[in-house]
């Protein structure tokens, strides 16, 4: 009859245990995902980002290229935005916490 080892703490696999944020980070590495991620989290992010007022008048946002194209309802939102494109950019970047977006294009 063959007896089941007791267990022990040397036979555990201690060693193979990641922390689970480390596991999803090396995940998205592994498979280039971690840029489509951080572009989703733009997108996902805009009303954070922008405001409520902003997003309302938010018609249609997406990622190309790292471009941002946000097509707006209003031209005096759009027109006031277009001047504080800098401004935009730095504030979507950060909130990413990474320099995903390299330029914004306001429709």
């Amino acid at each position: 009859m063959a007896y089941k080892k007791p267990y022990s703490p040397e036979n555990s696999r201690k060693s193979d245990i990641v922390p689970l944020k480390d596991g999803i980070t090396a995940l998205l590495r592994a498979y280039r995902l971690q840029g489509k991620l951080n572009e989703v989290t733009v997108v996902a992010s805009w009303e954070k980002i922008m405001g409520k007022a902003v997003a309302l008048k938010t018609q249609q946002i997406y990622v190309s290229n790292n471009k941002l194209f946000v097509r707006l309802s209003s031209a005096p939102l759009k027109h006031e935005l277009v001047m504080a494109k800098t401004k935009v950019l730095a504030n979507i970047n950060a909130e990413v916490g990474e320099d995903v977006i390299k330029e914004v294009v306001f429709l």
